[in-house]
């Protein structure tokens, strides 16, 4: 099923004046993450949320380029969830990473 929460961003996200924002900050962060800088799925994330912020909805610098899993652990935090535990948190980074000889246990 997964975490379920109000798109309060829906609106904007569908819009075409989005398409072209989302190109422009994808351009400024060089096509990576900028929490861990991963290239591939790709999001583009309000860093000031839509549903506290609406005035900052099209605004580029309220804008980051995150990976599907720093995104997603930064909507976690925001909807007021626990963070991963971190040995959790340090088996997906290995399993993203494809690096599993580096496991000690």
């Amino acid at each position: 099923m997964g975490l379920r929460y109000p798109r309060y961003s829906r609106g904007v996200t569908k819009s075409k004046r989005w398409k072209a924002l989302r190109q422009q900050a994808l351009r400024r962060d060089g096509w990576k993450c900028v929490a861990c800088k991963a290239v591939g799925r790709l999001e583009v994330d309000h860093i000031l949320p839509v549903r506290t912020h609406p005035e900052l909805a099209f605004d580029l610098t309220n804008l980051q380029t995150l990976c599907a899993s720093c995104h997603s652990r930064k909507t976690r935090i925001e909807c007021g969830h626990d963070p991963l535990d971190p040995q959790r948190q340090r088996w997906r980074d290995l399993l993203k990473e494809g690096n599993l000889q580096c496991l000690t246990v």
